[in-house]
């Protein structure tokens, strides 16, 4: 009995994450659906109940022509214009605030506002936090006793394999200095790639399927990769041993090696991007099935709307899997890059 119930409650939460149409002849546009799950917006969308729309307007931050605006996103709702700007509905800017300059033409003012995705990065970090702190006060409280369990024995078993395994196995030589960004980014992938999985509120936001997310933890890495770097890792880089003729009068060589160097960081970047936004999708566009069959109506529409929840349920349980592995791969890349910049030649 309890695993239908969950079976049904799961059910339940995957026809949550695609809004009901509004009119039975209305046309669905799946890759709008799709798109907008996925996509950052100036508004948290909950649920469709009937024509009725429940979301969160969260807060407008924005610098224009006329100065600095601060207003909730509900004024620009429907298309609705205030203070001069307006959220783009198609171009170069579309699903983004917009103002229009002296020749009429659309332009982005400086734009600092708390969209769904920022939203969605307080509460995630706030969730580890509050879970790491609640370790911690765990251990002061039980000093003298055994190994933990429950959740804390969970956080324990994987910080100590992240940190055996991966940091001091990858890192090698002055492992601990690198061992709190490793294991915070691992964490922060994990916690946000999980919380993408809830398909209601606080949870569903597209946070690690959003390339500026990984694109700033790229670029932590490649700091670290690059700047505490050997001299025989720079020298390896900039003056490879190979042929003077692949270095001088054309530095073949090191052009090459300077591609590595800035592909690296640009592959992390890329491949948690990809594979996170690539379920998402995924997941949306099979349980979007249910709708586009609902015309048909029948044995047919009701046999694929079991197969779409089946499979729906199935993606899901296979997201989990790949929300650890995707935060594993990028921590154990990122440590291997590490490692090798950290290498000495021996005499």
């Amino acid at each position: 009995m309890k695993a239908t119930k969950y079976l049904f409650i799961i059910c339940l939460c995957l026809l949550a994450l695609v809004p009901q149409p509004v009119a039975a002849e209305e046309e669905i546009n799946i890759g709008e659906v799709v798109l907008g799950h996925i996509g950052d917006a100036y508004e948290w969308h909950i649920a469709d109940i009937g024509e009725t729309t429940v979301s969160i307007p969260l807060p407008v931050i924005v610098k224009s022509s006329t100065g600095w605006h601060v207003f909730s996103s509900a004024h620009l709702e429907n298309g609705a214009e205030y203070e001069g700007l307006y959220i783009a509905k198609d171009g170069e800017y579309a699903d983004k605030i917009v103002e229009r300059d002296a020749s009429g033409q659309e332009v982005r003012p400086f734009d600092v506002s708390i969209t769904k995705n920022v939203l969605a990065l307080f509460i995630n970090s706030a969730l580890l936090i509050g879970i790491m702190l609640g370790c911690s006060r765990w251990y002061k409280r039980h000093v003298q006793e055994g190994a933990p369990k429950g959740g804390v024995g969970i956080i324990e078993a994987t910080v100590l394999y992240i940190y055996e395994d991966v940091v001091k196995g990858c890192v090698g030589e002055d492992y601990r200095r690198y061992a709190p960004f490793l294991l915070t980014a691992f964490f922060f992938i994990l916690i946000n790639n999980l919380m993408g999985l809830v398909p209601f509120f606080p949870g569903g936001a597209n946070v690690t399927g959003n390339i500026a997310i990984t694109l700033v933890l790229a670029f932590c890495s490649m700091i670290l990769i690059n700047v505490p770097g050997s001299k025989a890792y720079w020298k390896d880089a900039f003056w490879p041993d190979v042929p003077l003729w692949l270095k001088v009068p054309v530095p073949l060589m090191p052009v090459i090696e300077l591609f590595g160097i800035i592909s690296k960081p640009f592959i992390l970047m890329m491949r948690l991007f990809a594979n996170i936004m690539a379920g998402h999708a995924a997941i949306l566009s099979i349980i979007s099935i249910i709708f586009i069959m609902a015309k048909v109506g029948g044995a047919l529409s009701a046999s694929m709307t079991v197969i779409a929840v089946v499979f729906g349920i199935f993606m899901n349980l296979l997201e989990l899997l790949v929300a650890f592995i995707q935060a594993y791969v990028f921590t154990l890349l990122s440590a291997i890059f590490i490692g090798l910049a950290r290498v000495k030649h021996e005499n």
